[in-house]
């Protein structure tokens, strides 16, 4: 195989990096108000940390600290879905760019659930 044609390589960390950069950006585009606010608020906090999470179970100092905090990635990642779901009902303009966010979202906790599940 050449290079061009070698799959690249997976990168949870780049990943959720990328994740939190996104949340970031959908989240400066929405209108800023009363019910806004508090749900901008909550969604870049749990948005972004899922990567941070996650490097500090990439840095555990052990196979329960690991457990623990892929844990978290795995709630973070939920409660993503979740504010970006009131987002688009605060503002339905907002759908199509919620929706590869909540669908990143979902990915994330499924490999996290999945990771989870493995570490005993």
């Amino acid at each position: 195989m050449t290079n061009d044609k070698m799959p690249k390589k997976f990168d949870l960390e780049d990943r959720t990096a990328k994740f939190g950069e996104d949340i970031i950006n959908f989240c400066k585009k929405i209108p800023r108000g009363l019910i806004t606010d508090p749900l901008i608020n909550q969604l870049v906090k749990c948005g972004t940390s899922v990567g941070a999470n996650f490097c500090e179970a990439d840095d555990a100092e052990s196979k329960m600290d690991f457990r623990h905090k892929i844990g978290i990635c795995k709630k973070e990642s939920r409660e993503s879905k979740h504010f970006i779901r009131m987002v688009v009902v605060a503002v339905p303009i907002a759908k199509e760019d919620a929706k590869p966010l909540w669908q990143e979202a979902k990915e994330l906790n499924l490999i996290f659930n999945s990771i989870y599940r493995k570490v005993s």
